[in-house]
């Protein structure tokens, strides 16, 4: 089964949510309901960027390592965020 490691983007305040799961559809409409508090105050949120992994594991290691100052770096480097 899929899991997917993603990224949110706040329409109203331009910041960035670094996510996992295993439907990022259905998380996103989770996000833009208000149903999770950290994103809560931010709405609306758009899908920005997305990695699909073949287990859980592997992709809470990528969203952990996205949360890094090195990730940020990568995405920066490569023009993701």
């Amino acid at each position: 089964m899929d899991y997917y490691v993603y990224i949110l983007k706040s329409e109203t305040h331009g910041t960035y949510y670094y996510g996992s799961a295993k439907d990022v559809q259905k998380r996103l409409k989770e996000h833009n309901a208000g149903r999770v508090r950290y994103t809560k105050g931010r709405m609306p949120w758009v899908l920005h960027y997305k990695e699909v992994f073949s287990n859980r594991s592997e992709a809470r290691k990528r969203e952990y390592y996205f949360k890094t100052v090195e990730g940020y770096r990568f995405l920066k480097s490569k023009g993701i965020i």
